[in-house]
């Protein structure tokens, strides 16, 4: 159902069942998935695909240009959204530059709730949920399963591993390992996300985590922790920990601790 009042550029190309609400906008370059809904007034800018079976709530903005002074009328740019996402009202999220491959790319399952913002060349992976007030600065990549807290902020290029939570009204400036939580301005590693793990793994692989995260974050310096550990586990949770923290560029945020 295609509303009067909504604005559809020719070119457009809309699949099955998409619903587009009064006052909405679709660009000519914009793809949409089937059964998809467009509410009151959201838009669709730019070479934006969107999966199917997602909904876009009202003055929603998708797909414009990035807020990046280097960027030039003409650079490709683009956004992917993955199917089922559920992006509420007021939410911004930018198009990618020429500073990374061009698209911002988000994974199946998001559910971005009201007044975030996820910038230009962002990386969001499956079941990621932005609370109210959420902002992504440029190149920030967020696991799969992971949560960020309503009113926290995310330096550009920081990385937050699979099955994180960063709490409410933190400011997270450096790196966070799968399945951890960080908290506070400026946040740091408090713990793993207990509640998250509940939610996906049996006590055996909990338990399995527990002991790395002892292991790595109560003794020594964090990398050689990691590099340590690396070499003596089978667990592929606990290798994604200790490879992370391996990798990182912009430090792991640890109290009172080296942190590699």
């Amino acid at each position: 159902m295609i509303a009067k009042t909504a604005i559809i550029e020719a070119g457009a190309q809309l699949g099955e069942g998409v619903v587009v609400e009064d006052f909405a906008f679709i660009s000519k370059d914009a793809v949409i998935g089937d059964r998809c809904v467009i509410k009151q007034g959201a838009r669709v800018l730019g070479d934006t695909h969107i999966g199917e079976d997602s909904k876009i709530y009202s003055y929603a903005i998708l797909g414009d240009i990035p807020q990046d002074v280097s960027f030039k009328s003409g650079d490709f740019s683009a956004l992917r959204i993955g199917k089922r996402a559920s992006i509420r009202e007021f939410a911004t999220i930018n198009s990618g530059s020429n500073k990374g491959d061009g698209h911002t790319r988000i994974g199946d399952d998001a559910f971005i709730m009201a007044y975030c913002h996820v910038a230009h060349d962002c990386r969001l992976g499956n079941s990621v949920i932005l609370a109210n007030n959420a902002t992504l600065a440029g190149h920030v990549e967020i696991g799969d399963f992971s949560v960020v807290g309503g009113l926290t902020p995310i330096h550009q290029f920081v990385k937050v591993g699979e099955g994180c939570m960063i709490a409410g009204a933190s400011a997270l400036s450096q790196d966070v390992p799968p399945f951890c939580l960080a908290e506070g301005n400026r946040a740091y590693v408090r713990g793993l996300n207990l509640v998250g793990l509940r939610r996906r793994f049996d006590r055996e692989q909990i338990d399995s985590l527990l002991g790395a995260y002892r292991f790595l974050f109560k003794q020594g310096i964090l990398k050689e922790q990691a590099s340590e550990l690396l070499n003596l586990t089978d667990d592929i949770n606990v290798k994604k920990m200790c490879e992370f923290i391996l990798n990182t560029t912009r430090g792991i945020p640890l109290k009172g601790r080296d942190n590699g």
